[in-house]
């Protein structure tokens, strides 16, 4: 019984030898009730750097498979969505009914590097059925014309475009009075600017057609005939209106017959030279009544009939047509 005694006394000298160090006691942390709220605020968990993770991948089991949600998702943005196309002169002015050519291209070059033509339609309001995404739109209205990018979006899709167009008639006259037969009249439009810098937009155009053009101002070129005669001048057009414009010439249309006397009955088979005060040679033709066109100035004939050729210097005045007659008597 004489134990308790000692076993007290060696505990006592136990606890005197260890460092105090080791007697500290680590406090664990409870959970308070409502007493014990805000004492201690939550630290706020930290956002990693995206560009920091490592890349994710897909399971090996799932790779190369879709979801059914995936799968509709995909159908819904690739599917041809309703796209309705409508056009106008002017930005206030209505839907232009017909006449109109639609083309639709991707934005993605294809092999030879060109845009792709996914769609064309040549009604006034067409409704396309386009895929989502990115396109080029260009609509013609006679030799007016526009593009402009398209995008489409899942759903019904609506897109006007306004084209800034108008009309030129053009006409050709010697004077007020004096017109000029349409089969011998035509007509070239090209952009203004400068001399090597234009551009053709139509060209042989008859008198009294009407051309549909951008606004803008235009490069005419008249031919009274087919060798000499021509006139330019700079027009303007205007959206929404028909410019009329007539142009003058100072040219004649000239006749030519080789005769044995003055007033006589032209003589067959001989064949035509007309050359410029210069010696260029304009005109060439076969036959006893030859015609064409000249443009004011001087000019030099030639008739050959068999071994014998005449000549004879003329003028050509603007004015009604001319008759020159070479006389054989004069040599």
């Amino acid at each position: 019984m004489r134990l308790r005694p000692i076993l007290a006394l060696l505990l006592v000298l136990a606890v005197a030898v260890v460092p105090a160090c080791l007697l500290q006691i680590p406090v664990m942390a409870q959970e308070t009730g409502e007493a014990g709220k805000g004492d201690i605020p939550p630290l706020p968990r930290p956002r990693p750097d995206p560009d920091s993770l490592p890349q994710r991948t897909a399971p090996a089991g799932n790779q190369g498979s879709d979801t059914p949600a995936t799968d509709a998702i995909t159908a819904l943005t690739s599917a041809p969505q309703p796209v309705t196309l409508t056009a106008s002169i002017t930005p206030d002015g209505p839907a232009i009914p017909e006449g109109l050519v639609w083309r639709v291209f991707d934005t993605v070059p294809d092999a030879t590097g060109e845009l792709a033509l996914v769609a064309k339609s040549e009604l006034g309001q067409p409704t396309v059925q386009l895929p989502p995404g990115e396109y080029v739109v260009h609509v013609a209205y006679g030799r007016a014309q526009t593009s402009e990018p398209l995008s489409v979006a899942p759903g019904a899709n609506q897109k006007t475009f306004v084209l800034e167009a108008g009309a030129l008639r053009l006409n050709a006259a010697v004077t007020d009075d004096i017109a000029i037969p349409p089969d011998l009249s035509t007509f070239d439009i090209l952009t203004s600017g400068d001399e090597g810098s234009r551009t053709p937009i139509a060209e042989a155009v008859r008198p009294n057609d009407i051309v549909t053009l951008n606004a803008g101002t235009y490069h005419i070129v008249s031919h009274f005939g087919t060798i000499n005669a021509v006139v330019r001048a700079d027009l303007r057009v205007e959206a929404g209106q028909l410019t009329d414009a007539t142009l003058y010439h100072h040219a004649s249309q000239v006749s030519f017959k080789l005769v044995s006397e003055a007033g006589g009955e032209a003589i067959a088979d001989v064949e035509w030279t007309v050359k410029a005060a210069a010696g260029e040679t304009l005109f060439t033709e076969l036959g006893a009544f030859p015609s064409t066109v000249l443009a004011e100035g001087d000019y030099v004939v030639l008739a050959k009939q068999g071994e014998q050729v005449f000549d004879l210097e003329f003028q050509v005045r603007p004015g009604p047509a001319q008759e020159i007659e070479v006389l054989t008597t004069v040599y």
